[in-house]
């Protein structure tokens, strides 16, 4: 089989094109060659097919038939495969679609990998493309990242709990003892994650605005004070006070 192109040979092969014909014609020859490269299980190529297939997608033509292609890089054990793959998947997919099925498995042992890298992928992709079912499945493992040491992974961990409680309300009851300490992180990126954490479950239950005015009596000045203790940025401190600001309305 042909080397495939290269994806900066197809971007430049677009580019020189005149007109939307010309475009067209290039994108369906460039699909045949990549259907090609799929049905033979070409595994050397299978990375730089998928990122075509993502740029294809790009342009607003049909590239469903990049889906099973981009899960199978996702359970590659090169870095630069499962980046294509993830974003494939949070392109490609969506929370209907039945092959979440197959990324659950993987989004959890990815999760649970040494490299803060591989879990950030898994957990950017799960905040993207969460289904109900992968929600109350992969929920646990999401905590147990809330509690990591490492910042990079905490606060994508408490970005994708805000997915989670989005569509599983009733899963917020394992995240509600976690705001405080992660309130009190002196990351301002875990932070803001964990003040768009509690905005989201006083959305979709208004009641616990009660229960967090007791952690903050008076948000208006005292969260004003700790975040000014505690973050270094003082844009942060400014967006951080206005959330908590509309989220907590002293009568």
């Amino acid at each position: 089989m042909p080397v495939p192109n290269r994806l900066r040979d197809l971007i430049r092969n677009i580019r020189s094109c005149k007109t939307a014909a010309d475009e067209r014609s290039i994108i369906q020859k460039e699909c045949a060659d990549i259907r090609n490269g799929f049905r033979e299980e070409d595994s050397q190529f299978r990375c730089r097919n998928v990122a075509k297939v993502l740029y294809i997608y790009m342009l607003g033509y049909p590239s469903h038939f990049g889906q099973l292609e981009a899960l199978k890089l996702i359970v590659s054990s090169k870095f630069t495969d499962k980046r294509i793959g993830y974003l494939g998947a949070m392109l490609l997919l969506d929370e209907h679609r039945e092959v979440h099925l197959l990324m659950t498995n993987s989004l959890k042992n990815d999760m649970e990998n040494s490299s803060q890298y591989v879990q950030s992928l898994a957990l950017c992709t799960l905040g993207n493309v969460c289904s109900t079912e992968m929600a109350r499945d992969l929920a646990p493992d999401v905590e147990k990242l809330m509690k990591n040491a490492n910042a990079y992974v905490k606060k994508k961990a408490i970005l994708c709990a805000c997915r989670i409680v989005r569509k599983v309300p009733e899963m917020m009851e394992n995240f509600i003892p976690l705001t405080k300490p992660l309130l009190a992180d002196k990351n301002h990126g875990v932070m803001l994650a964990t003040v768009s954490l509690i905005t989201e479950m006083c959305r979709k239950n208004p009641s616990m605005c009660t229960s967090f005015k007791k952690v903050f009596p008076n948000p208006n000045w005292e969260v004003w004070k700790f975040l000014s203790r505690n973050c270094a940025c003082k844009d942060a401190n400014f967006s951080m006070h206005r959330s908590f600001s509309t989220l907590f309305i002293i009568n």
